[in-house]
């Protein structure tokens, strides 16, 4: 199978280890993804929006990690709005199987949030859904 590149849209204030444990993943040899870019926390000049869209449009599919906090994080909220106005597939993911996790405030009552295992990650790269 064809590697995807993901960007990955994540709670920097909450959730920057989740991301980190997925870099970790990425590295797995069979790995079915490369992560091309994520969320940022550094200030960013000018446009930030149309910076995260050109970062969005040149990926694949777009991994929403979900952490405790997610519906709090704006900047996840509008980075998934960027990713459905760029029509590009996406997913909610659970970073944590024993809290309760929480979807960005962009999220559709339809979007559903699947759990964290490597059988899982694999086939929502590849579209099962």
């Amino acid at each position: 199978m064809q590697r995807k590149k993901i960007f990955v849209s994540f709670d920097f204030d909450h959730d920057s280890d989740l991301k980190m444990l997925l870099v970790g993943q990425a590295k797995h040899p069979d790995t079915p993804f490369d992560i091309w870019d994520s969320s940022v926390k550094e200030h960013m000049t000018g446009d930030w929006e149309k910076k995260v869209r050109d970062k969005i449009r040149n990926v694949d599919i777009v991994c929403v990690l979900c952490g405790t906090q997610t519906h709090t994080a704006a900047g996840v909220g509008i980075e998934l709005e960027i990713a459905k106005d760029l029509r590009k597939e996406y997913f909610l993911l659970a970073g944590y199987k024993d809290k309760a996790c929480t979807k960005p405030t962009s999220a559709t009552a339809a979007d559903k949030m699947y759990n964290w295992t490597w059988d899982n990650l694999k086939t929502l790269i590849h579209g099962g859904r």
